[in-house]
């Protein structure tokens, strides 16, 4: 794998709209450290007048967005290249600056909390304050869970030692983890890595499938002591501090703090489980086109269209997103046009560099993207759900000001995957023969299995872990693991053979240390797949709502944001669409073999 300096500048992200370079970021880093504690001049003395309030909110406002810039950029340098010192020392500053304004600044919201409702209610009908009704409407609905000064003090001095799981498990497994090398049924040799291992799990040779999966899990298996020490911290932190603040649980505390929905969880877990043949039918229908007797799980990601052998350079990738991405709207390509003109994507994998691929941003400057392109159709789709997280916080940023742009996660993964799904939408109707349309058909159940199937899985591991420490029940690597197998079972179906190695995947998913995040995907891809139906067969009306979707940060709970784009996520109709055109491809694919 080539090292970050031979990668071509023009596949590098700018992050010069954070920070000119380094000395840049110390000297402004310097500058705000010095300047932070005029915040606390406030302190004991927003209740005095409106103006002091006024006052202290715009200079927090002031001080956050610079700490934004800073933040960003020293986490994107590490991003491109783990092992790099400069970058980590740059991110040990930041993070302990963060914990220290964190602090200065935790009596602001519970001095808020003590205002009567009244005036807070005041407050939020203030002209002046127009910006920050979204925040006084928060600690009116949030007054309960905020504890003291002094209590508030010390959780943010606690989350400094308390928030480093992650960044231990990102640094054992993209840095220190390595998976040596692996053989296809010939005998030739694989140097195996965390950005390549999705091309050899996808790969025709079947020995090379097995192999690169058994490798994979079977490495995280060899220190899954440590794994899950690590991950079980984690969980116990989260349900503590949900705890502390008076949350029913750690799953309640999430759901609660973006004010999303208990009920849609439940839905979906309930439709989902109760539509799993989906996934058997597919995985019967995948099992003769590979014309195996029986078909494995390291078979789950082999390709069915044997004919096709994509590849594409990056230039062929936008060229066919922007095709693709049309029916959003000229202002929508020309923004992607902007996104390669002004080096908004970090294109290209290098050494050390975090595997996988995001977005990410801060308000007052247009957001990034991070990919480890490799050539192939996933490569394409994964350029294509980025640039929607992207597109959708430009939107936000762009309409939006800071107090109300940034969008929680429960929508985040919609605009992403609307983007993939009109990508396959355009592929599809412009597939050449048959097989292109099988491709298509296994792509599109390939993503439903692992988008809505596979992260409501992950979704009820997670809620397996909390509730069981929550419950008093101790957590063991060996408990962890036979619930994951259990789950991996059912959700694959019966007749699906799975191997020791599964047992030890969940060991190896970052998102784990983003408390009930991955479900989010799956209401996602549901939400996805109904807009994206119709942009292509409303257009002009859709479009609009759409649109405003994407600039309306969070001004709305995400439920009620969803619900203008006809997503009602509390309702069955909405997850019946999406199995019903799951079943549609089944049946469609079954007409063409």
């Amino acid at each position: 794998m080539k090292k970050r300096s031979q990668i071509e500048e023009k596949y590098k992200w700018d992050l010069t709209k954070f920070c000119k370079n380094d000395e840049d970021f110390y000297k402004r880093l310097r500058k705000l450290d010095k300047e932070v504690s005029k915040i606390s001049a406030f302190e004991g003395h927003l209740a005095e007048s409106d103006e002091k309030l006024f006052d202290c909110l715009e200079l927090n406002e002031k001080f956050g967005k610079e700490h934004g810039f800073l933040y960003i950029y020293a986490n994107l340098r590490l991003k491109t290249d783990n092992a790099d010192e400069k970058a980590n020392e740059m991110c040990e500053k930041i993070n302990s600056f963060t914990t220290k304004y964190a602090t200065l600044t935790s009596y602001i919201e519970v001095e808020v909390s003590t205002f009567s409702d009244e005036k807070l209610k005041a407050l939020k009908k203030d002209s002046k304050f127009k910006n920050y009704k979204r925040y006084f409407e928060a600690i009116l609905r949030d007054k309960k869970h905020i504890l003291s000064k002094q209590e508030e003090v010390l959780l943010s001095k606690l989350s400094e030692f308390m928030n480093g799981f992650s960044d231990n498990f990102d640094k054992f497994s993209d840095v220190d983890l390595k998976f040596g090398e692996i053989e296809d049924s010939h005998g030739k040799k694989y140097q195996l890595n965390q950005s390549n291992y999705s091309l050899y799990a996808e790969s025709k040779d079947r020995t090379l499938r097995k192999n690169a999966f058994k490798r994979m899990n079977g490495k995280y298996g060899e220190y899954i002591n440590f794994l899950a020490n690590n991950y079980i911290s984690d969980v116990k932190e989260a349900c503590v501090f949900a705890k502390v603040r008076k949350y029913k649980s750690a799953l309640n505390r999430e759901i609660y703090d973006e004010e999303a929905s208990e009920k849609a969880y439940k839905l979906l877990i309930e439709k989902v489980r109760s539509n799993i043949s989906v996934v058997e039918d597919f995985f019967e229908i995948k099992r003769k086109m590979l014309n195996l007797k029986s078909i494995a799980v390291y078979d789950t990601f082999a390709p069915i269209a044997i004919d096709l052998d994509y590849k594409f350079t990056y230039d062929e990738a936008i060229n066919l997103i922007k095709k693709a991405l049309a029916p959003l709207g000229e202002d929508y390509i020309n923004l992607l046009d902007r996104a390669v003109k002004e080096k908004w994507i970090d294109v290209m994998p290098n050494e050390n560099k975090d595997s996988g691929a995001f977005s990410w941003g801060c308000y007052g400057a247009t957001p990034v993207v991070l990919t480890n392109f490799e050539g192939n159709m996933q490569s394409v789709f994964t350029l294509a759900h980025e640039l929607g997280h992207a597109m959708h916080s430009y939107y936000s940023n762009e309409n939006q000001p800071i107090q109300t742009a940034g969008y929680v996660i429960f929508v985040a993964e919609v605009a992403s995957i609307t983007n993939e799904m009109l990508l396959l939408n355009y592929l599809l109707k412009n597939a050449k023969n048959d097989n292109e349309k099988i491709y298509y058909y296994n792509y599109f159940l390939v993503e439903a299995r692992s988008t809505i199937f596979r992260q409501t899985m992950f979704s009820e591991f997670e809620e397996f872990t909390h509730e069981t420490f929550e419950k008093g029940i101790p957590l063991t690597s060996q408990l962890l693991c036979k619930k994951y197998a259990e789950l991996n079972k059912f959700y694959h179906g019966e007749k699906v053979e799975q191997l020791d190695e599964m047992q030890y995947e969940w060991a190896r998913i970052p998102h784990f240390y983003s408390h009930f995040y991955v479900y989010k995907y799956a209401t996602g891809m549901i939400c996805a797949v109904n807009i994206a139906d119709k942009l292509l067969n409303d257009n002009e009306n859709m479009v609009k709502k759409y649109k405003k979707f994407l600039s309306s940060g969070c001004t709305e709970n995400p439920i009620t944001l969803l619900r203008r784009c006809d997503c009602d996520l509390e309702k069955e109709d909405i997850y019946d669409n999406v199995f019903s055109v799951c079943k549609d491809f089944i049946e469609k694919w079954k007409e063409l073999i």
